[in-house]
């Protein structure tokens, strides 16, 4: 094709009152219309904007990095192609992200049909012009509970706490990608997925989008509904950090789990930061495809044990002291040896007794503590034997079990043993007999002598009553 001088002429014409750039606009995105199909070209392409021209380069807008890259790729040369035969002085074309201010996409009703359909057919077909409302709702509220400062850092989360600092502190260069924290329920997981999310967001220069496993799979379901996943893909890829919560609750979810692969490979391809929180380590999530344990498995696994009975002491002391409630030490302990396995139901127990202290204006007591806590301590109610009895006052005191059968007499030794003997009558129908068998074969009369040595004691020492009150609540509830 030859161009003229007059054709010059003229395109330059048409360039200089802009709007004969806008009517070049148009067409060219009538001819993609009719060359892509009305579906595709509502997905992918009405959100281009018409931006500058400067020599022989015009610039197109997106709103996304993601959509941008995937213009570029995908219909990069077509629209060279199509504006260098619409001007032909124009013969690149430079894709960007737009910017506040920047021009809006042309409607996509404003769009002629590429086989020049009447308004009569337009009208008739409303749906297929709109283009689908932006889902805003992606982002689930963080806690503002749950910081870093609130959370009490001891030997079973101390890697995992690490890690999650580190990538609040620097999510574009924290080494490690996707940071996959897993642990038993109520240890800790959630909470340090909201303290890294509020302190992204705190410092203001990231992007952060936290949602659970199933609202992520909700959402999903409901943008291919009202055909809209395009927005759904554009919002979680243009993230800068993305944090799946639970994510075992995607196993047996095929078509969300394929989603979610190539969410994950499209923000790691782009260096963008993961983080992902489940109930077991990747490669014990049975349930999930192969090359997405393997991905979820090349980052940084981050184990949350099981509580110690030291944390769950620094735990409640933490909450304790917060609340402005006075717990003796006593209750404290007592709380941290009955529940054992979730910090979650720690803290609620906790938070109980304080609410209860605070509606009566009553102090919270050990006998105040198993009245109001009685249904929870009700699931730990068990038959008690002889031998836990020993090995709890064995521990408490800080002897050896040992000890309990052996025939030391040292007070240090011999008063717990008596502790144990008067715990072992009391909560347990052995006879006298039967309990001194469990003590290194002593004889009955050795056991009665140990019942009422302890009793007597409770009356004349209350600190030493209060020690084994706290016992005998640990063991019985």
């Amino acid at each position: 094709m030859t161009i003229g001088v007059d054709d010059d002429e003229s395109a330059f014409s048409r360039l200089e009152d802009g709007k004969g750039l806008e009517e070049s606009w148009l067409r060219i995105c009538a001819r993609l219309k009719g060359e892509v199909g009305e579906v595709e070209y509502r997905t992918w392409l009405t959100k281009i904007a018409l931006g500058p021209i400067d020599g022989d380069e015009i610039t197109l807008l997106l709103p996304t990095r993601f959509l941008r890259d995937w213009v570029r790729s995908q219909y990069g040369d077509r629209l060279s192609e199509l504006w260098n035969q619409e001007i032909p002085s124009i013969r690149r074309v430079e894709l960007q992200v737009a910017r506040a201010g920047d021009p809006a996409p042309i409607p996509l009703e404003s769009v002629p049909s590429a086989n020049a359909a009447t308004p009569a057919q337009e009208e008739a077909t409303p749906a297929a012009r709109t283009a689908p409302e932006v889902r805003s709702d992606l982002v689930t509220a963080l806690d503002s509970r749950f910081t870093f400062d609130t959370f009490v850092v001891g030997k079973p989360n101390e890697f995992a706490y690490a890690c999650a600092r580190r990538v609040a502190e620097k999510p574009s260069s924290v080494g490690f990608n996707p940071l996959f924290l897993y642990g038993g329920v109520g240890l800790g997981k959630t909470h340090l997925m909201h303290a890294i999310g509020a302190e992204l967001i705190q410092s203001g220069n990231v992007s952060v989008a936290y949602m659970s496993a199933e609202k992520f799979m909700y959402r999903f379901i409901a943008a291919i509904r009202s055909q809209s996943t395009i927005e759904f893909k554009e919002q979680l890829r243009s993230v800068d950090v993305l944090m799946i919560d639970d994510l075992q609750f995607l196993i047996g979810k095929d078509n969300t789990q394929e989603e979610f692969f190539h969410t994950f490979n499209a923000l790691v391809d782009a260096g963008r930061q993961i983080v992902v929180s489940a109930d077991k380590s990747p490669s014990d999530l049975s349930g999930l495809e192969d090359r997405l344990r393997t991905r979820l498995g090349c980052g940084m696994v981050a184990d949350i044990h099981a509580t110690t009975f030291e944390l769950r002491i620094s735990i409640l002391e933490s909450k304790a002291a917060a609340s402005g409630v006075v717990v003796p030490g006593k209750v404290l302990e007592f709380l941290a040896h009955k529940i054992t396995s979730n910090v979650r139901e720690l803290e609620g127990a906790l938070n109980r007794l304080i609410a209860h202290a605070n509606l009566f204006g009553r102090p919270v007591t050990l006998e105040a503590t198993q009245e109001v806590l009685h249904d929870i301590l009700k699931a730990h109610d068990r038959r008690v034997t002889i031998e836990e009895i020993q090995k709890k006052v064995a521990e408490h005191w800080n002897i050896r079990l040992t000890d309990m059968s052996s025939a030391r007499r040292a007070r240090n030794v011999a008063r717990p043993r008596q502790v144990a003997m008067y715990l072992a009558k009391q909560l347990t129908s052995r006879s006298l007999p039967e309990i001194g068998r469990k003590f290194g074969n002593r004889d009955h009369t050795t056991v009665m002598h140990a019942v009422n040595r302890v009793t007597e004691l409770m009356g004349l020492d209350a600190a030493f009553a209060e020690d084994v009150e706290l016992l005998r609540r640990m063991l019985e509830s």
